[in-house]
């Protein structure tokens, strides 16, 4: 049989596909954006049906290079994990455009669910905080502001899925309405311990439980493709949202160990095994997979903006052309000025959970020109990582990984790299294979379809690119974390 393995990646600004051979190597890959929808301040939309559309093409093109379906075993999902898709089961039809993880429309819901109490209760069973970042308060927004909503998911008709699940419906030709424990666990609906949907949830988010899908481990049977996509069935054997998907690429296997991913937003993992550590410091609880009906959990710290603040820089201000720029500019800034950039333009997520801080800059000269602007939101990921890794070592006090592993578009840049192995005064490891959060769930569907290794045999094969020691002065790195969280204070809506 065939070892090469499918994976779909979803995320939220473009869809990918990518092939993997035998060897964890990308044998093929397609990438596609899809435009962004803003109708209202704080909101962010995606069409169903482009997400849909990107996906499709994408996997035909790496499966036309790759010779077709019959070097491929079997298809991993992983997918942008809180944005929210509800269907028509009769039709296939979303009724709604998908809102996305970004999305701040339903900031008074959770105020108002705050107010009532329910915080306690909504944090013990699912990990999670009441904030709009989850699914949801949006489900139960799509259900107030279209017209018959209630009514058709009263009578049955209405579907609510995370994208892996919109997918996984589609990909089966609605004969699968599945999603696995990772992407249940992002929901605000999933008691986390029991490994179900909670009723009493549900009764205060208003959704109905007919809505919902069945829920599997990360590694699994979800069916197979109809087969006049693709030219012949492939098997579905994996899922995972992709910050779970890229803590299972990078082989964060063992408890204590941490992994940080750098794209439109950032999100650090730190692996707790068995046990579902409550956070005293405002990280979330979340599943980091389930395989073989064990659930290993994790701790969670997500950061809204990080590569976003770059291509703010780029599309926002115009002041850069590519992405690509900001590390060398970066590395021209004038030492002597003391820009600090917090981009919360959508709010702060971890550790601060300010839904209506927006974002600043602090320093500002007549001097300061594109090099200080692209130093500063470079820098400003590094220093929301500090915050996070510094909640987690209060929330995890054992001995662990100090080794920071990374992942995402951010990481090719030396300059950022090691900035961030400076702010956190730790090793930071870049892997061999950049595509972790493909890699993680190309593996689940690997291993699920009997063709990849288990998690050691997984583990023993990952391999580092370069590790980056940090380098700054110690009194240099206390001035400028000093910066940063003065900034920060003076940017809470509450400071």
């Amino acid at each position: 049989m065939s070892s090469g393995i499918l994976a779909i990646d979803q995320g939220t600004t473009s869809s990918r596909a990518i092939v993997f051979g035998a060897d964890y190597r990308v044998a093929a890959i397609a990438q596609e954006e899809f435009k962004q929808h803003f109708p209202a301040s704080g909101w962010v939309e995606h069409e169903p049906e482009d997400i849909w559309d990107t996906t499709v093409r994408t996997a035909r093109a790496v499966l036309d290079e790759c010779g077709g379906t019959s070097g491929v075993a079997a298809l991993g999902i992983t997918n942008q994990r809180e944005t929210t898709v509800v269907w028509d089961r009769r039709t296939g039809r979303a009724i709604h455009r998908a809102i996305v993880w970004q999305d701040r429309r339903t900031a008074d819901i959770c105020a108002r669910l705050k107010a009532e109490g329910l915080e306690p209760m909504f944090a013990e069973r699912t990990g999670l905080l009441l904030d709009p970042y989850f699914s949801g308060t949006k489900i139960g927004w799509i259900l107030d502001h279209v017209d018959g909503a209630r009514t058709a998911a009263a009578d049955g008709h209405l579907a609510f899925g995370t994208v892996d699940s919109f997918l996984l419906w589609r990909l089966t030709g609605g004969r699968v309405h599945a999603t696995d424990a990772t992407n249940a666990s992002r929901t605000l609906l999933y008691d986390i311990h029991r490994g179900a949907w909670d009723d009493d949830l549900l009764t205060a988010l208003g959704v109905p439980a007919s809505m919902l899908p069945e829920v599997r481990d990360s590694s699994d049977d979800f069916g197979e493709t109809a087969s006049d996509l693709f030219g012949g069935a492939i098997a579905i054997r994996g899922i995972a949202g992709d910050q779970q998907a890229a803590t299972v690429g990078q082989a964060c296997f063992r408890p204590g160990m941490v992994k940080s991913t750098y794209g439109t937003g950032c999100f650090a993992v730190l692996n707790t095994g068995p046990d579902a550590v409550l956070s005293q410091n405002r990280l979330l609880t979340t599943i980091a997979y389930r395989v073989d009906g064990r659930t290993t959990y994790a701790l969670e710290g997500s950061i809204f903006i990080a590569g976003a603040a770059v291509q703010w820089l780029r599309d926002g201000l115009g002041v850069i052309g590519s992405a690509e720029q900001t590390g060398p500019l970066a590395a021209e800034a004038d030492p002597a000025q003391r820009v600090v950039l917090v981009p919360a333009f959508t709010g702060f997520g971890a550790p601060y959970w300010d839904t209506e801080a927006r974002g600043a800059l602090f320093g500002l000269t007549r001097a300061t020109g594109p090099k200080e602007l692209a130093r500063a939101a470079l820098e400003s990921v590094c220093f929301q990582t500090l915050d996070l890794v510094e909640a987690m070592r209060r929330d995890w006090p054992h001995d662990g990984d100090t080794v920071l592993r990374v992942d995402g578009g951010m990481v090719a840049s030396d300059w950022t790299m090691q900035c961030l192995a400076d702010v956190l005064d730790a090793p930071v490891d870049r892997p061999e294979v950049l595509e972790t959060t493909a890699l993680g769930a190309a593996w689940l569907a690997g291993y699920a379809a009997g063709v990849w290794p288990d998690m050691e045999g997984f583990a023993a094969a990952w391999r580092r690119d370069r590790r980056f020691e940090p380098k700054m002065d110690g009194a240099d790195r206390a001035d400028k974390v000093a910066l940063w969280r003065d900034a920060v204070r003076r940017t809470l809506s509450a400071g």
